[in-house]
């Protein structure tokens, strides 16, 4: 039986293979991607309820912001004061615009996705985040298009090759 080795999970070839059908639809029955994959359906399920545990954070729905009235959207790159930064991680933890948020490095603490009706909103925002903490640093990239979205591993024609 082969398997693939990813940091300290390890997975099967067909677990993979299930999980890259789920990344690509993952409102798709079981019984469709038992067909696809020749896995028994009730082995999908199995797989389903022990990845549910071990490996899939959240199922979730990508939304078309625009078509909700939420015109501008930026990854916003943070630098603050050593004695800010769990407070500035806390805000933007639990503020409604901020749709993503991950710790970086090379200089910068925080890399925000702000989703936003307009451009004054996000430039407001900008400003109170300015004026609540002590930002070192600062870079604002706005969002023209979504050219590729949530694909890593969603393809199961180019799965990781197998080792074992």
């Amino acid at each position: 039986m082969k398997k693939t080795i990813r940091g300290e999970y390890v997975i099967k070839r067909s677990d993979l293979l299930f999980l890259t059908h789920l990344r690509q639809d993952s409102r798709q029955t079981l019984t469709k991607i038992s067909r696809k994959t020749k896995i028994p359906i009730s082995t999908l399920y199995d797989k389903l309820r022990q990845h549910e545990q071990n490996l899939i954070l959240k199922h979730t729905t990508l939304i078309d912001f625009n078509k909700l009235g939420y015109n501008s959207r930026a990854k916003i790159m943070l630098s603050t004061a050593k004695e800010d930064r769990d407070k500035l991680k806390s805000y933007l933890k639990e503020h409604q615009s901020i749709n993503s948020l991950f710790k970086i490095n090379n200089g910068y603490d925080f890399l925000a996705e702000g989703v936003f009706e307009n451009v004054k909103e996000l430039e407001d925002f900008l400003e109170m985040l300015e004026d609540k903490f002590k930002l070192k640093d600062k870079k604002v990239f706005y969002v023209i298009e979504d050219i590729k979205r949530e694909n890593f591993l969603a393809r199961p024609e180019v799965m990781p090759q197998v080792v074992g």
